[in-house]
């Protein structure tokens, strides 16, 4: 094999490393930061990128995450030609030039063999807080950027690997906690351990045949995403998604439109038929809507595929500014990352007649609250974003059930639970009850992922509560015959027994200690005629607290008989035969 000839087997080899770097950066990631938004729920991605940033690999803990850092390491590269040095270190949030969220802040270490650049080590994780005037980052009232966030544009805060001083303290000056100066060193850190790994990856192997191979490896992706497209019936499909209340005219719909081109192997997603931009902070960037779009392709593909610039060559995303999925300089955008679902249901409802084989039903939109205060216990702030509360269930497949409490679908699974003891450590809160609950999947002969029930008493001072989401009015959507899930809600029970129930776009200030919070996370959408699971299968989920028997008869013509709790064939024949 010639030096100017790629080895196939090398460039497996190679991509499997650059895999294991970035697991191993993520490693780091997980043992490192302090916020429970990070250690426990795992809201960061880890990459690598070459001296263009171009995307070599990823560990998408988060993906919504994922494909905004590629777009930002070139932004680097160009803002900073002929100064990027061996120890520098880069930060980078901002919006309009190419972030994806405010809080989400990425850093971005250069990687030197031999005196050249070569690649990029990045991280970029939600932080606890990034200023603006709501503690947590989210402010539903936000109207322009400024009053949700503190803009970092591409800024170099190590300098030849010495501290900027002044340019860290004037960013940490505007972050109202402490834990985020510590969170975004584990970000530092573990982009030194990708950095060593890499170097001593290119020790090994040398400079050219990094090069070589890696051009190898993006074209071997490509070539892999391209058949991929290819099995899909070419046409062109269309899709809508809704986006309820934009956070300042109660019953407000906004609608995300999508044309998918399926030509041969290449797709192209075109939103241009999408409604326009909101006044509030309901909107997207670019980078947000297209992460999102990629990620809920992705579901639909090789799950082998690996994440590099080749799989991503062969789709184009035309989103037009001025739209709700990528607003103009200055809009507030903070809820964009979570426009992600119902632009997947878009795209799922464009493909299912393409590629039934491959689309699930509706996912539970997200429905979240965060609440800030002050610990008595400890005397610090704290900020905590409700994980364990959040997590409805994905929806059903031809063949499979939908998962569980898995979360909204730009998460797909990424995001963990808090755990509870470190829930209560964490916050001081404390945890009443957490369980998967019955009937909130849609039916179908393959049912939806179960949503979740959570009970937690507030504690602390000071407390304040944000909602933020859009699953309180649509719920998941079913398929072919399959039943939608259900709703989402979160109520505050006060102390003095008043009840509230909050909107998905709200800002509570002085919520007393000692009010019980109460939420409910739906389930995903159904597959199919509930009619057509085996009753069996349904008679077993009764028992196991999955489906109450009211639904049992209702959705799936299944009787279970009252004195015993078994299955009653003679009765559930009968409903059946006369459906």
């Amino acid at each position: 094999m010639s030096a100017t000839t790629p080895d196939p087997i090398l460039t497996s080899v190679l991509a499997s490393a650059f895999k294991a770097i970035t697991e191993e950066m993520s490693n780091a990631m997980s043992r490192t930061t302090r916020s429970p938004i990070l250690c426990e729920a795992k809201d960061f991605v880890t990459g690598l990128y070459d001296a263009e940033g171009r995307m070599l690999e990823q560990t998408e803990n988060l993906p919504i995450l994922s494909f905004s850092l590629s777009p930002v390491c070139k932004h680097l590269c160009e803002r900073f030609r002929g100064d990027i040095n061996e120890g520098d270190v880069f930060f980078h949030n901002d919006v309009f030039t190419f972030g994806n969220q405010n809080n989400d802040v990425a850093a971005f270490k250069p990687i030197f063999h031999e005196g050249d650049l070569v690649a990029w080590a990045a991280v970029k994780g939600h932080q606890a807080d990034i200023g603006g005037a709501v503690a947590g980052g989210y402010n539903p009232g936000a109207t322009e950027v400024w009053q949700e966030a503190l803009r970092i544009p591409a800024i170099k805060v190590i300098d030849r690997g010495r501290l900027r001083q002044d340019v860290w303290d004037l960013i940490f000056a505007n972050i109202r906690l402490d834990i985020v100066q510590e969170d975004m060193r584990a970000e530092i850190g573990a982009c030194t351990v990708g950095e060593r790994r890499m170097v001593a990856l290119l020790e090994r192997h040398g400079r050219e045949v990094f090069d070589l191979q890696r051009e190898e490896l993006f074209s071997a992706t490509e070539r892999m995403m391209r058949a991929e497209i290819k099995s899909i019936p070419d046409g062109v499909y269309r899709g809508e998604g809704r986006i309820h209340y934009d956070g300042r005219h109660p019953g407000s719909l906004h609608v995300i439109r999508v044309e998918i081109t399926v030509d041969g192997d290449h797709i192209r997603f075109d939103y241009g038929g999408t409604d326009e931009q909101t006044s509030g902070f309901v909107n997207g960037t670019y980078a947000s809507s297209a992460s999102a779009t990629v990620l809920t392709f992705l579901q639909m593909v090789n799950p082998d595929i690996p994440h590099n610039e080749g799989m991503v060559r062969p789709v184009t995303i035309e989103i037009p500014e001025g739209t709700v999925l990528n607003a103009s300089y200055p809009k507030a955008t903070t809820f964009g990352n979570h426009l992600c679902p119902p632009n997947a249901d878009a795209i799922m409802r464009a493909l299912v007649s393409a590629i039934p084989d491959r689309v699930t039903a509706g996912w539970n939109h997200l429905l979240c609250g965060l609440s800030t205060g002050l610990d008595p216990r400890t005397g610090d702030k704290f900020v905590d974003i409700g994980f364990m509360g959040l997590k409805g269930g994905s929806g059903a497949l031809p063949d499979v059930d939908g998962y569980d409490h898995i979360g909204m679908i730009d998460a797909s699974g990424g995001v963990l639970d808090q755990d509870y003891e470190m829930f209560e450590q964490q916050t001081p809160h404390t945890l009443v009850e957490h369980e998967l609950l019955e009937d909130s999947a849609g039916a179908g002969r393959q049912r939806g992922g179960l949503g979740v029930r959570t009970r937690f008493v507030l504690g602390g001072e000071d407390l304040q509560v944000v909602t933020f989401g859009d699953g309180d009015v649509e719920p998941a959507f079913g398929l072919m015959g399959g039943t939608p899930g259900t709703l989402n809600f979160i109520e505050l029970h006060l102390p003095g027994g008043e009840v509230r129930k909050l909107t998905s776009k709200d800002l509570l200030k002085g919520v007393p200690a000692g009010t019980m919070w109460v939420q409910e996370a739906g389930g995903g959408g159904g597959w199919g005629d509930p009619r057509e699971r085996p009753a069996e299968l349904v008679a077993t989920e009764v028992e196991n607290g999955v489906v109450s028997r009211e639904q049992a008869r209702s959705a799936y013509g299944v009787a279970i008989d009252p004195a015993t709790g078994k299955l009653d064939p003679g009765e559930t024949r009968r409903l059946r035969e006369g459906s």
